[in-house]
This record gives structure tokens, C-alpha cells and sequence, in this order.
């Protein structure tokens, strides 16, 4: 894990223009107020249950460093429960990057990152069965629902 190019992608996030479409950017994708960065990215599909707690326990370890690192400069933060949007997706429309990331992720870690008018959270996508863990960052101007 490179922590120092991590958070160096944040601070850089928190003031890039957000695009007007959906689609793939250099660091994950982005859409209309929010950018999604994969900071990390371990394989999945193959392995044993074994292998896959190791994966993630490894990731846990670098979502730590990373949440260390930005609540020093932020803030303590309390974990977001995300399971509670996605039952709310199949009620309502949650606005993006909420509903995806809800999907995607169980918990995030979030800030109000002031004089920039942007949320920024860190989250570890480790719900999908089929896919692979991912350490994210996700940039965002939409407060959480």
C-alpha cells in the first residue's frame, strides 16, 4: 500500500471538476457529483474461504491506515451503516454514489470536508461474491441519505 499516493488522490479528488456523463476515469469512474477511486484492488474469485479472510483482513489493515491518516486531519469518524441505504434502495431512489456504493460496500467511513462543499468517504467493497475486494475512495458533493 502506498498511503501517501492515497491520500494525496483524495485531496486531489476533493477539487476535480466532476464530469456531466457516467464513465470510466483514471483512477475507477465518476459521474455527475461524484468520483469513485479504487485505491486497491485484490483478487477474489479463485480463492478459498482462508484466502479470502486474509484478503480481506489485509484490506481492513490498509482502510485503517487510510482512515487514520485523514480523521488526524478531519476528525474521528463513526462508521456509516450502508446495509440500512440499500434496504432504502428498494423503497426509494437513493441518489448516487449512495446506492451503488451500498451495494458494494457494507460500512464507510465519511467526512464533510470543509470549504469544498464535497463528502469524502472510505469504504471496502467486499460484498460481491464473484468480484474482487477493493479498497475505495469515494468523492462526492451529495450528502449521505
Amino acid at each position: 500500500m502506498n498511503l501517501a499516493r492515497h491520500i494525496a488522490l483524495i485531496d486531489e479528488l476533493c477539487f476535480r471538476p466532476f464530469p456531466a456523463e457516467h464513465g470510466p476515469s483514471d483512477v475507477g469512474f465518476s459521474g455527475p457529483g461524484h468520483h469513485v477511486a479504487v485505491l486497491e484492488s485484490g483478487d477474489r474469485p479463485d480463492l478459498d474461504p482462508a484466502g479470502w479472510a486474509v484478503t480481506v483482513d489485509q484490506f481492513e489493515k490498509d482502510r485503517d491506515a487510510v482512515y487514520e491518516l485523514l480523521a488526524s486531519r478531519w476528525g474521528d469518524s463513526d462508521p456509516y451503516n450502508l446495509q440500512t441505504v440499500e434496504l432504502s434502495t428498494e423503497r426509494e431512489d437513493v441518489p448516487e454514489p449512495w446506492g451503488w456504493l451500498s451495494h458494494h460496500a457494507g460500512v464507510a467511513w465519511l467526512w464533510e470536508v470543509r470549504g469544498t462543499g464535497r463528502w469524502v468517504v472510505v469504504a471496502l467493497a467486499d460484498r460481491d461474491p464473484g468480484g474482487s475486494v477493493q479498497l475505495l475512495a469515494v468523492v462526492t458533493e451529495t450528502a449521505p441519505p
